[in-house]
């Protein structure tokens, strides 16, 4: 009994050390040297995880900038932005071109006045669970849900339902363009925009593809796809399609003649200074009119009085 124990334990041992040194060969054999540079190009990162740049997270996308040195143009972290990436490129001795910097936009304008409600949803609030049952509790099937799946999805907090309204709102101040509500969204109203000039941004708040009196009975705020806008555009950065206006906004020069000639207001022109007007000038007082001088009194001498006296006598005679 003694002996099998022991022969058992030294097969055991062997068998062990054996399977080990095979383990090993295999493993330094089909060994993958990693580049020590994507170690360094991580450490500058955020951190955030956000899969914002296309990739599983934040070392995915190094490894990503890694493999595609020296040219940068296909790699972009949006919440480390232009500075990140600088760093990214320093890292790899390499230079990336400044892109402008993006926010996530809301194309919707249904909010509880223009869109009234049809019916009342009770179900578990998720936007991607209420979009697979109908199409929502207005008449526009492709207006916001409500829910606030992209609020959920944000991890920077930019996002928030307002409740007059019921529609999400973007703060651009934490807004990293990460595009996480975007992906969030069933309906595809939030887009990711350039910031614009000064941060000035116009777009059209609205994605209903519905003709424009259907569009119009189901929200009061609906693009009607009329077309006068880009009729108007002098830049040609508005296309209709599918009877819904787009905004390129590569194109658009901020003229804002669209915003005034859209019969329905579906046309948003943000951060844009407001212009007083000006105050009405005061009317000039009238300048007064000096009275006109008295005629000075006729001084008569003696000699032409005597003259008088002479013609009155001779009247008389």
């Amino acid at each position: 009994m003694t002996t099998t124990i022991i022969w058992t334990i030294a097969i055991l041992t062997v068998l062990g050390a054996a399977l080990a040194v095979v383990l090993y060969i295999v493993a330094e054999k089909f060994k993958v040297e990693e580049d020590p540079r994507i170690d360094e190009v991580e450490k500058v990162l955020p951190g955030a995880n956000c899969g914002g740049c296309g990739q599983a997270g934040c070392r995915a996308f190094a490894q990503f900038c890694v493999e595609s040195s020296p040219n940068l143009d296909k790699c972009f972290c949006p919440v480390g932005g232009n500075d990140g990436m600088q760093k990214v490129a320093a890292v790899l001795g390499v230079e990336v071109a400044v892109k402008e910097p993006q926010v996530a936009v809301v194309r919707c304008n249904g909010s509880c006045e223009n869109r009234p409600r049809t019916n009342e949803y009770g179900g578990y609030q998720s936007c991607r669970v209420k979009a697979t049952l109908y199409s929502g509790d207005t008449g526009c099937p492709f207006g916001c849900l409500g829910c606030g799946d992209c609020v959920a999805a944000c991890q920077f907090g930019a996002i928030s339902m307002d409740p007059a309204t019921g529609l999400p709102v973007v703060d651009e101040e934490k807004c990293t363009a990460c595009g996480a509500c975007v992906k969030a969204c069933p309906k595809n109203i939030i887009e990711l925009r350039n910031k614009g000039k000064r941060n000035m941004r116009v777009f059209v708040s609205c994605v209903n593809k519905d003709k424009g009196a259907v569009a119009r009975k189901a929200c009061k705020a609906a693009c009607i796809g009329c077309g006068k806008c880009a009729k108007v555009c002098p830049f040609e950065a508005i296309t209709v399609e599918n009877n819904v206006a787009y905004i390129d906004y590569t194109k658009c020069k901020l003229c804002k003649k669209c915003v005034a000639e859209c019969p329905t207001g579906a046309i948003h022109a943000v951060n844009f200074p407001v212009i007083k007007p000006k105050p009405e000038a005061a009317p000039a007082p009238k300048p007064e009119v000096a009275p006109a001088p008295k005629p000075a009194p006729s001084v008569i001498s003696t000699e032409d009085e005597a003259v008088v006296e002479k013609s009155n006598v001779k009247k008389e005679e």
